[in-house]
């Protein structure tokens, strides 16, 4: 490659000293050998390592810019090479311009230049009530986290909550407040922070949103590292409704159970999406006080306060004094303001403003009421001592996420009921080999008198798709997975999910030929030997995987140094195996790897789930190969 006449100036500008020291450690850990260059394949990682991500072509032509015309450092670069193109990327970054807009009397604000496609373009709009409620949330719950102390509070308006994100540390946080344990504490990196470790922080947050439920497509850690705020408060939004949605179970709260309607079962409410039964909960405590009126939505129905005025009255113990005296002020905002007074006598004044209210703003209220379920459902344990608890199992909330993050439409709540039409199915039928699925035999919408065969004849469809891709289907037709029988319709998930993941491997391998779980437990125990490991499997039901050293040793093979060894526990208890198991997921989500199995799974080796993590290490491992092979 011949160097551009127009050579980059040695003594890049535009950089602070901060900014200058981290491009240094990047590089430096990038090269090993100390020889003061980097090779042109390893530049696509260290610009990720500081926050640039960009496309194939362009770090082609990047490489052809600064690339040396000395034949002895010919496909290399130098330190002041890549400070140089570091100091460029960024001087050249769009920058960012805020116009106000209101659209449907919510406050947007429209912003330019905040992605790629941007530059020719393409704006993004924020809400700034949700900037303000999240803002407001996070300093309330995790104001007192010392890990957080350098980050928080964040500003009273919530401009700076973009900049809180960055270092990862915030969003894994706010993962396990709102899904305890979800990532181990062990496995975030808190201290001396570089731009390399704080995109490990945001990978880790990244793929264990993904493992809880969250759409993650479409954003990346160099999205966060750079404080795009449409993507950070869809983020939030979708990690904050999964804490908030969590509670509204049986098994949380069995007084659910008071809300049956006459002639339906409690597997009826429980296929109820989470917005339904808050619904039904709030109409349930308007009827106990006598009102007529009734909530059908968290819109238009609650602008004028009075709905939320009866319900907090109705849930509120006798010694927090709430009272309905906010219904004598004419005034809405006013009235809402009242309203919120009382609120806060519960705990309660979150997520809303008096603004909010008035305007009717859906994701705000639904969240100001989950809020106040979860706080004070007002519900009592069901009478005559009959236990109404159904559980979701940790394989059904397992396959339920892992659907969810696909983007699957609609929502996934509860697993039997969703899929009754095989709509989702089909979805991800189609995920796995497009094309599959000829959705002119799909009934997409079901008309009244004949809703039951059409769901029928989709679902049998689904079978027929299934034995198609060659699944194992004997003893399963349409009707098991249309009556939301447990073992068949979990029978058939599996295989989708195994086929799912199997068929990612088969796409980065571009071979064309399907990867067998024979070939995966030959990459791992190769990858193991030629790292120097002692470890190995014999299959996914090897016993030794219970202490998860065997993954731990994958994922350091993988990325060497990874793994700090010194917490690890080998005393072979249940309790440490666990700890390690948490540690290993941990570690393998942070190394990028998108594992949706839980701790537990390792640690009781569940074969299927074993399967999927060392599957996905291995696509891991393949994607990171042809990064480094850019040309």
């Amino acid at each position: 490659m011949e160097r551009n006449s127009k050579s980059p100036s040695p003594s890049p500008p535009g950089l602070s000293d901060e900014e200058r020291n981290e491009i240094r450690e990047v590089f430096q850990a990038i090269d090993k050998d100390r020889s003061g260059f980097i090779d042109s394949k390893e530049l696509k990682e260290a610009l990720d390592g500081v926050g640039l991500k960009l496309p194939g072509w362009q770090i082609r032509d990047l490489i052809q810019t600064y690339d040396s015309s000395n034949a002895a450092h010919r496909g290399k670069l130098s330190l002041d090479e890549f400070e140089a193109m570091c100091s460029n990327l960024k001087m050249k970054d769009v920058a960012k311009s805020f116009k106000q807009v209101v659209i449907k009397n919510e406050t947007l604000q429209t912003i330019g230049g905040l992605s790629y496609a941007s530059s020719e373009g393409t704006t993004h709009s924020i809400r700034l009530e949700e900037q303000l409620a999240f803002s407001h949330w996070i300093n309330e719950h995790l104001g007192h986290d010392p890990d957080l102390k350098h980050l928080l509070p964040i500003d009273a308006e919530g401009k700076n909550l973009y900049d809180k994100v960055k270092d990862g540390i915030l969003l894994c946080k706010i993962i396990n407040h709102s899904c305890p344990d979800t990532i181990d504490e062990r496995a975030i990196n808190k201290k001396n922070l570089t731009l390399y470790t704080k995109h490990e922080n945001l990978t880790l947050a990244l793929m264990s949103s993904q493992a809880i439920g969250c759409n993650i497509v479409n954003i990346d850690g160099n999205d966060l590292m750079l404080g795009k705020p449409h993507l950070v408060l869809g983020l939030l939004w979708q990690i904050i409704r999964i804490g908030l949605f969590s509670q509204i179970t049986l098994e949380h709260c069995p007084g659910l159970a008071h809300l049956l309607l006459d002639g339906e079962t409690i597997e009826d409410l429980v296929r109820l999406p989470p917005e339904a039964i808050l619904l039904r909960w709030v109409n349930y405590h308007l009827a106990r006080a006598g009102v007529a009126r009734r909530c059908t939505n968290f819109h238009s129905d609650i602008q004028d306060s009075e709905i939320y005025i009866h319900l907090l009255s109705q849930i509120a113990p006798n010694d927090a004094h709430v009272t309905t005296n906010a219904l004598m002020e004419n005034d809405a905002h006013q009235r809402a303001e009242l309203m919120l007074q009382e609120a806060d006598k519960l705990g309660c004044r979150a997520f809303v403003t008096p603004s909010d209210v008035v305007k009717g703003v859906h994701k705000l209220n639904l969240a100001f009421v989950a809020n106040l379920f979860n706080n004070h459902p007002g519900l009592d344990k069901p009478v005559d001592g009959v236990e109404f608890i159904i559980e979701e199992t940790r394989e059904e909330k397992t396959y339920r996420n892992w659907m969810n993050s696909m983007g699957v439409t609609p929502h996934v709540n509860w697993l039997y009921s969703d899929l009754a039409d095989a709509l989702i199915i089909f979805q991800l039928y189609d995920t796995i080999k497009p094309g599959i699925v000829d959705w002119n035999r799909v009934h997409k919408k079901f008309s009244k008198l004949k809703k039951f065969m059409e769901k029928l004849e989709n679902c049998n469809y689904a079978v027929e798709l299934g034995k198609k891709l060659k699944f194992s289907l004997v003893g399963i037709a349409g009707q098991d997975i249309s009556e939301g029988n447990p073992t068949l319709t979990l029978a058939l998930i599996w295989q989708l999910m195994r086929a799912y993941t199997l068929s990612v491997l088969t796409k980065l391998t571009n071979s064309g030929d399907p990867i067998t779980e024979k070939e995966i437990i030959s990459w791992v125990n190769e990858k193991l030997a030629n790292s120097g490991k002692t470890t190995s499997i014999r299959s996914f039901q090897d016993g030794s995987i219970s202490n998860a050293k065997v993954v731990c040793d994958l994922i350091d093979a993988i990325k060497p140094g990874s793994i700090n060894y010194d917490v690890l526990k080998d005393t072979g208890t249940e309790a440490d195996n666990l700890a390690n198991s948490k540690y290993a997921v941990s570690m393998a989500r942070k190394a990028g790897a998108r594992i949706y199995a839980l701790p537990e799974d390792i640690a009781e080796v569940k074969h299927k789930m074993v399967m999927t993590v060392f599957a996905c290490l291995y696509a891991l491992e393949i994607s990171l190969g042809l990064e480094a092979r850019v040309q």
